[in-house]
Formats: C-alpha cells, structure tokens, sequence
C-alpha cells in the first residue's frame, strides 16, 4: 500500500500526487468521485457521462444531421400533443 501526504488549503483543496494520477490515469479536466465509507475516503476516476454511455444506442444506420435531429424531434412532439388531444 502506498502512502502518500499532503495538506489540505484553507479553501478545502488538495494537490492529487502524481503518483496517483498516474496511477489512476487522470489528466487535466478529468472527472473523479470521492468515496466516503467507515471514514475512508477512496477516490476514482470516473470519466465523463459520453464517455461512460459510448455505444449503448448502437445502430448500423448512419448517425443524423442536425437537421433530420430537428425535424425528427419536431415530429415527436407533434405526434404527442396529437394523442394527447384524442384523450
């Protein structure tokens, strides 16, 4: 286990070591979560929310233009407030 000091700042802020940044992968801008449990503190890199759910929606069409987004979305909502109004 490696055991590695540091001092927190009067804003509440610490200085990851490189060690564990290398450890751990992180790089500027990175994302990571603390882990609070029977009062230790683990942290992990987490990544970002595209980065976590990229290729969940696989398709084997090609992906949309902003356009047919648009249009596409447009359409959604004109169909919902169509069967809403049937209710």
């Amino acid at each position: 286990m490696l055991r590695i000091h540091t001092t927190l700042t009067r804003k509440g802020q610490v200085t990851v070591p490189a060690e564990v940044r290398r450890a751990l992968g992180l790089q500027e801008g990175d994302k990571v979560e603390f882990t609070l449990e029977n009062g230790t503190v683990r942290l992990a890199r987490t990544g970002s929310v595209v980065e976590r759910t990229r290729g969940v929606f696989k398709s084997n069409l090609p992906p949309l233009t902003p356009k047919e987004m648009r249009e596409f979305a447009e359409q959604a909502i004109a169909d919902e407030a169509e069967e809403r109004s049937r209710r």
